[in-house]
């Protein structure tokens, strides 16, 4: 094998060498990063509402909240005289309000008799377009409007589990990933034992690491060993989710951004797609052999049996900032092409959601007093404005009025 002089090494450094001491290096600096923000014995939690807010996840008006705290005697009052809200609150007043409500007014907007699981993958083909983020919003924003809601992290880089607090080299063990349910051999375990309750009621999830990576390689050779009777890669991830779709309303999936057999599977489990793009050129002219690529392999396995149906298939516009002319072009060119499949509403750039990513929380759990009230507020409101509108699409894949 040849030898490099690599700056530092001396001379004949072997590349192997220096990136296994680099990742070492990383790996413990990121873990002890980790423990400061989260030590062994801390739980990750999610940040108190004010009644405003509560009462917009609720679907209430503000005056009736603060009435029925008065009644309950619960949450008490802070210092102020106000009352702030937890999600377990939130959680408990949203199934008294379903268990008063007359006529078809629902407070828990579970599935009903005949529809169908939501199975919705966050998929881009480059890094950076802010697929993690957008997956880990879209879960936590169903999940606190009382849908249950399941997120997996089929990415084996696992940024969604850290987001969740779970930290893919500490937190998750061997089989603990979706590749215990979906592997080939006799380790292969029920995917119920593998999900995780979260710090949000209505949320649990499936951590992601490293172990992911393994469906890539065993792949080829458990299609050449395959006896009669045995289930294709690309079905493997929806017959895992079959057995506890009676459990949730949507499952939220965010994909590698490569095109492998774990992202085909999940493609073919999906009942709806979301691609997220970042209106550059650059980016723009990724997506578009990424397009081709993805339209070739769903036909090839669509003649192999699997369902490439879908209830809708969405693109988000993502880190969009509304003065950059060069991006209203780009987006404008998008729509222009795409037509309907782009979302109404943009994603924003915002220093809130980068900030509150240096320190693995989401904009729903950082505390307010961190930013200005403007950009925190500015920041929620795209959020929200996204994921109210893909909430609109589940309601009306389910046939529901929107």
């Amino acid at each position: 094998m040849a030898q490099i002089q690599i700056d530092g090494y001396g001379q004949g450094a072997q590349l192997k060498t220096v990136i296994q001491e680099h990742g070492e290096k990383l790996s413990a600096q990121l873990q002890a990063h980790h423990r400061n923000i989260f030590p062994p014995e801390a739980q990750k939690t999610i940040r108190r509402f004010g009644s405003a807010e509560a009462a917009q996840l609720l679907g209430i008006a503000e005056g009736y909240l603060r009435q029925l705290g008065a009644e309950r005697g619960k949450p008490s009052p802070g210092k102020s005289g106000r009352r702030s809200y937890t999600v377990e609150d939130i959680a408990e007043i949203r199934k008294q309000l379903d268990q008063g409500a007359r006529g078809d007014r629902r407070y828990l907007p579970h599935r009903r008799a005949g529809e169908k699981l939501q199975v919705i993958t966050v998929m881009n083909f480059k890094g950076g377009s802010g697929k993690t983020t957008t997956a880990a919003h879209l879960a936590q924003y169903l999940a606190l409007h009382g849908y249950r809601t399941l997120a997996i992290d089929l990415d084996p880089q696992a940024s969604l589990s850290a987001l969740f607090g779970q930290q893919p080299e500490l937190d998750v063990g061997p089989n603990e990933t979706l590749f215990g349910a979906i592997r080939y051999d006799e380790e292969r375990r029920p995917i119920a034992e593998i999900v995780r309750q979260t710090y949000i009621p209505d949320l649990h999830m499936i951590p992601g690491n490293l172990e992911l990576q393994e469906f890539e390689y065993v792949t080829p050779k458990a299609l050449m060993e395959r006896e009669q009777g045995d289930t294709l890669f690309f079905a493997r991830v929806g017959q895992a989710l079959a057995e506890i779709q009676d459990h949730y309303d949507v499952v939220v999936i965010d994909c590698p951004p490569q095109l492998g057999y774990l992202t085909l599977s999940a493609m073919t489990a999906a009942t709806a797609v979301l691609i997220t793009i970042h209106p550059q050129m650059l980016d723009v002219m990724s997506m578009s052999q990424f397009l081709q690529m993805t339209g070739d392999l769903l036909d090839s396995v669509a003649k192999a049996g699997a369902s490439t149906d879908y209830d809708w298939m969405k693109y988000l516009v993502t880190r969009f900032e509304p003065g950059d002319g060069p991006q209203n072009q780009m987006v404008a060119f998008l729509r222009q092409i795409f037509g309907e499949h782009v979302l109404n509403h943009p994603m924003l750039k915002s220093t809130a959601i980068s900030d509150a990513g240096l320190t693995n929380q989401t904009i729903f759990e950082i505390e307010r007093s961190q930013l200005t009230k403007s950009t925190y507020d500015r920041a929620l409101d795209s959020v929200n404005n996204v994921n109210g509108e893909i909430e609109a699409l589940i309601k009306s894949a389910w046939g529901r009025a929107t």
